[in-house]
This record gives structure tokens, C-alpha cells and sequence, in this order.
């Protein structure tokens, strides 16, 4: 009997692999060391009782009456915090399913190395900010990373038995968003409902909304490179609206690998759980008769600032990619709330990298997470004098 936990479980992610494991035998089969959510305590409470958890933790303390009222009586422990989600991944897990949204994934994530288990990473922060800490942990402590996000899936996937050195390129296809055939003139008006109207994904809304500005496919590239460890130029983004090739792989013999798959989390999460067996998965099989035709076309950098933005940060390296996850952050809170224009979110982000290139080494390599977690804070400090400057 594997143990497991999941790190944002009430998420989309999270609820894709409840629904894996709950299918694959739920309590009979895994050992659940740790379940923690965000506010959505009767659903967290619901899963922890479902798997028979050791330990069920909200990120929001103020939510922890609720989650031991909902568990009263079933013997799992109850708790609360950043804090107490960190001290969760202290708990050895064989396999750790890593999908807290945002920075605040980057501790829990790093923790859970240290077992030596695997480690399912579908939080893209945790690569963007410390990707050279993350993999050098992983290596110390005989840890395995296996990617979660469909792109990276793909690529590690066409990768298997392949030698890394005859590739020479990776192409991450991106569906485009919401707003992927909206006139370029419009964009600035677009509203967040408008944003959320994903065509393909059903997902959660700060996902989806980095979707529709490309940022969410431009720290997927910067994943790619510290993932990978491959260089910039040789990382290619192509728009795929129908969302069914994943990513390819082209090697220099002209061979171009394509993962196609129907868009449904749980083929890039089921992947990682049986790793590296490939079981069945109640996924959708694909008619490519039905399908009739796969579309592609090069991305406007007019349209997707952040692609350019990318380019930047992997050229820098070093601190930029956690100043730049931290403003794509806080410029993502602004336009959230109303206070900032859908386009304007790059713009905070461009003018943050641009300040703190005066202010910190930002291509110095980070020698501890608190280093990145430093550079973070900073970040977060200036994106929001930036976003202040462009509401006045």
C-alpha cells in the first residue's frame, strides 16, 4: 500500500486526483498521510474522510473550526496555516501530488523532497522561481520530479528511452485562451467573466486567466528550460486551439514526437501516479475521423507580451524568475479586482523586472529558498507601486 498526499486538494487538480485514487481503490489501496485546501473546508473534509486521511489542514486559519467541527469524531487531525501545510510535507510520503497555486506551493514542495519519494509537480511556481535549487534538492535526496502539467507530461513522455542530446527542439503547444480570436484592439477592455470563458479547460480561475494572457504558457516555457535543461532558443511556442496535441518533441534527425491526448488532467496526472507503468484511465479515447483536422499558427508577441517577457527571464536566469512569478502575481490580484486592465498585467510585470534589475542581482543564482523567497516578497512590494502608477 503506496502512501500519498495531496497539497491542494480541493483544487482542480486536487479533485482530479482524488478522483484517481478514489477509482483506483480510495482507502484500500493508498495509505492518505495529508489532504490541505484552501477555504472549501466541508470539501476538504469530505475527501479526508473519503481517504481516510492522517491529517487534513486549511491554508485559512481562520476556516479551522469549521474543518474540525465537519471532522469531528473521525479521528483525523485537524490544522491550519502556512505553517501547518509545511510541517504536512514533513510527513514521508511515497508520492506527493504538489498543486497549491502560486508561491505559496514552493515550501511544501521543497519539504517533501527530502523523503526521497516522488514528487508530482503541478505547480508551475515551484520550477519558474527556484528550478536550479528544486532539481539540485531532488538530486541530494535521490528524489524523483515528475511532471504534471499536460505540456511537460508530453515532453517527458516523448523523451522516454531517448538521449536528450539529439534534441533539438521542444515545441509546447498553447491553446490561446479565451481571447485567442479577439481583435487586438479589444483586448485592453477585457473583462474577467470574458477572460474566464476557456473554450477547451475546465479550471480554476487564476489558471484560467493566465491562460487567456499567455502567462500561464510563459512560465510553462520557463519550466521547460530548468525542467529540461535545455537552452532558450531551442524552446518553440505554437497556438493549437483544439488543445489535443500536448506538446512535441523534434530531434535532429527531423523526427518530430506528438503526444495527443482528449484535454482531461487526469491522462498527465494517472501518468504520474503509476510512473513508470502506464495503467488504465478512465480518459477519453480519441476519433481522429471525428476530429477531422488539428490547426496551428505562430503566436502574435503583440498580443502575448508575456511570451517575450519569458524570453527575458531565462536569458537573465538567476532571482528573475521569482520576481517574475511575483508580479504576474500581484498584477493578476489587480486585475481581479478591477483595479488594473487585462493588458495592463504585463505591463506591471515588465516594469518590475525593469526596477528590481536596479535593485537586486537578479541573474545571481539563489543559494537557499529564502533567497527566493526574499526576492518574492521585494517583487510583490514593487508590482504593486507599479500597478498603483498605472491606475492613476
Amino acid at each position: 500500500m503506496r502512501s500519498v498526499s495531496v497539497f491542494g486538494a480541493t483544487g482542480s487538480i486536487g479533485e482530479s486526483t482524488f478522483d484517481l485514487l478514489m477509482r483506483d481503490g480510495g482507502p484500500e489501496a493508498y495509505r492518505c498521510v495529508a489532504l490541505t485546501g484552501g477555504q472549501n473546508v466541508v470539501r476538504l473534509a469530505e475527501m479526508a474522510q473519503a481517504l481516510r486521511a492522517e491529517v487534513a489542514v486549511t491554508a485559512d486559519e481562520a476556516r479551522l473550526p469549521a474543518l474540525r467541527e465537519a471532522l469531528a469524531g473521525t479521528g483525523i487531525e485537524c490544522a491550519a496555516g502556512t505553517t501547518a501545510i509545511a510541517e504536512a510535507a514533513d510527513r514521508p510520503a511515497d508520492w506527493v501530488m504538489s498543486a497549491i497555486v502560486g508561491a505559496a506551493g514552493l515550501t511544501p514542495g521543497f519539504r517533501a523532497l527530502r523523503h526521497g519519494g516522488k514528487l508530482a509537480l503541478a505547480n508551475k511556481e515551484t520550477l519558474v522561481t527556484a528550478g536550479q535549487l528544486l532539481m539540485a534538492e531532488a538530486a541530494r535526496c535521490e528524489a524523483t520530479i515528475l511532471p504534471v502539467d499536460s505540456e511537460h507530461s508530453a515532453i517527458f513522455q516523448a523523451l522516454v528511452g531517448e538521449d536528450m542530446a539529439a534534441v533539438e527542439r521542444i515545441i509546447l503547444t498553447a491553446s490561446g485562451g479565451a481571447l485567442r480570436d479577439w481583435p487586438l484592439d479589444r483586448l485592453a477592455s477585457a473583462t474577467m467573466a470574458e477572460a474566464l470563458a476557456h473554450p477547451n479547460w475546465s479550471m480554476g480561475a487564476r489558471i484560467t486567466i493566465d491562460s487567456a494572457s499567455m502567462f500561464n504558457k510563459a512560465l510553462e516555457v520557463i519550466e521547460t528550460r530548468e525542467f529540461f535543461e535545455i537552452e532558450p532558443d531551442k524552446i518553440e511556442v505554437i497556438i493549437h486551439p483544439e488543445s489535443i496535441i500536448h506538446s512535441m518533441v523534434g530531434f535532429r534527425d527531423g523526427a518530430v514526437m506528438a503526444h495527443l491526448g482528449a484535454p482531461d488532467m487526469r491522462h498527465p496526472i494517472g501518468y504520474a501516479l503509476n510512473w513508470p507503468q502506464r495503467q488504465s484511465l478512465p480518459v477519453a479515447r480519441l476519433d481522429l475521423a471525428a476530429l477531422g483536422a488539428l490547426t496551428f499558427r505562430a503566436p502574435d508577441l503583440n498580443r502575448f507580451p508575456a511570451l517575450r517577457l519569458a524570453r527575458e527571464v531565462m536569458a537573465l536566469r538567476g532571482l528573475s524568475g521569482a520576481v517574475f512569478n511575483a508580479a504576474k502575481e500581484v498584477a493578476l490580484d489587480h486585475f481581479i479586482a478591477g483595479s488594473l486592465g487585462f493588458m495592463q498585467m504585463a505591463a506591471v510585470v515588465e516594469a518590475t523586472l525593469s526596477r528590481l534589475a536596479g535593485e537586486i542581482a537578479l541573474t545571481s543564482a539563489a543559494s537557499t529558498l529564502d533567497d527566493v523567497l526574499a526576492a518574492d516578497h521585494l517583487a510583490r512590494i514593487r508590482a504593486a507601486e507599479a500597478a498603483a502608477t498605472l491606475r492613476k
